[in-house]
């Protein structure tokens, strides 16, 4: 198709699925692989049908390593620019799930600079991903909370929108495919194990039931090396805070030990309002009912909500919205038989919702009363609404702005409006 488009034909070109779990590549792309590439990709899959040009999961790996890496002082700008657009969504620190060592070394260096305004917990990642890589595993804690990394991510699974969550039973509408799991169950459970050993934090990316199982045997397992003398894992669990990243399916089985555990599950509250136009496709009725993106049934584990961007906005009160009222935040709409709300059994209340969005991250990030919350002795973040999102209707909360946005005292963002001109002025 590209190569039917003479302005388009011959460039190089790489378009991400909305997940970042497939990429489809231009014929340029495809010219400067090798001409024998494999047929099965262990935890990926190279689509041959209609033709060439997608690789998902761990075979876009083939295709990354083509990518044009831009310069440090580049990336610099990337991030501060970000900051700053972050801070008009009211965000005052974001936890980055994936942060490469190299990385790791340019944030500490930004850090000790007026450029960065935004707290930032980090989850250190291995160049080669699901990997132990101690000799360059660096924590960091600075004292004023602007940057801590004393966390890693490992990925189980791929996404459910390209069929790539592993599954313990095959897709409903796949039924030839159950998804694939990124790396083997006890290559996981070894990993999380070091790394826990190591002294980190261990979270998870799992989306599938049997991601999901399997990441909860790895964290046991750890639990169980941490306290070996300990009759009660949850209060080893305390300690250490291990996270399920997205927690997005998962068996009724295991639902019942995530609670046992106290394992923290990370949910992204608008994954559930962009999946429900074809969840329930993948996973049947039955799965969907019982086992998919569980909110309310999972408050006794203190979930840390987000948002997963750049996969989704970044806004958090597009995420409030969509918590509860299990809507799009886009449409204000459920999917047709669901106008009122897309399983709102598992919706939120506005203050639980925003308790997962502020307190329930700073737990997730070992800052318990020094973030998300504004009390004496906690860091100065806060933000200024033009209307209390407490007391406004539910269907106004998507269409809150902010004002003014303030970390550490300081004020990092003002949107400020001439009420006769109806102008606004942004001061960043």
């Amino acid at each position: 198709m590209l190569e039917e488009d003479e302005a388009l034909r011959g460039k190089y070109l790489m378009l991400d699925r909305v997940d970042v779990h497939c990429t489809w590549v231009s014929r340029a792309v495809l010219d400067l692989l090798p001409a024998d590439l494999p047929e099965e990709v262990p935890g990926g899959e190279i689509v041959r049908t209609p033709g060439m040009g997608v690789f998902c999961d761990n075979a876009m790996d083939l295709v990354t390593s083509l990518w044009p890496k831009p310069s440090k002082e580049r990336r610099k700008k990337f991030v501060a620019s970000a900051m700053r657009e972050l801070h008009k969504v009211g965000l005052v620190g974001m936890h980055d799930a994936g942060v490469v060592p190299a990385d790791v070394a340019m944030y500490d260096e930004m850090s000790r600079t007026e450029d960065w305004t935004l707290r930032v917990y980090a989850m250190l990642e291995c160049p080669e991903r699901n990997t132990f890589c101690p000799d360059e595993a660096v924590q960091v804690q600075h004292p004023d909370g602007m940057l801590s990394v004393r966390s890693v991510k490992l990925f189980a699974d791929g996404a459910l929108g390209s069929w790539g969550s592993a599954m313990i039973e095959p897709y409903s509408d796949r039924p030839d495919t159950s998804g694939s799991l990124l790396v083997n169950a006890s290559t996981l459970t070894s990993l999380a194990r070091s790394w826990s050993a190591a002294g980190f934090q261990v979270n998870i990316h799992a989306i599938g039931d049997l991601a999901n199982r399997l990441a909860i045997d790895a964290l046991e397992a750890s639990l169980k090396d941490l306290c070996p003398d300990s009759q009660d894992l949850a209060a080893c669990q305390s300690r250490h805070r291990f996270r399920i990243e997205h927690s997005q399916i998962i068996h009724p089985a295991d639902q019942q030990r995530l609670h046992a555990i106290g394992i923290i599950p990370s949910i992204q509250p608008t994954h559930a309002t962009s999946d429900m136009a074809y969840a329930e496709l993948r996973l049947g009725e039955e799965r969907t009912r019982t086992e998919a993106y569980r909110m309310r049934s999972l408050l006794d584990i203190s979930p840390v909500l987000g948002s997963d961007f750049p996969v989704e906005p970044p806004n958090p009160l597009e995420g409030v919205y969509a918590a509860v009222t299990r809507k799009s935040p886009h449409t204000g709409m459920g999917p047709p038989g669901y106008e009122d709300g897309w399983h709102v059994e598992e919706a939120l209340t506005v203050e639980q919702a925003l308790d997962g969005f502020t307190r329930g991250v700073a737990r997730g990030a070992f800052m318990d009363g020094q973030a998300g919350v504004i009390a004496e002795g906690a860091f100065a973040d806060w933000i200024v609404l033009d209307e209390d999102v407490m007391a406004v209707e539910a269907e106004e909360i998507r269409r809150l702005r902010v004002r003014e946005t303030w970390v550490g005292g300081k004020r990092v963002y003002s949107r400020e409006q001439d009420y006769l001109t109806g102008e606004l002025k942004e001061d960043l």
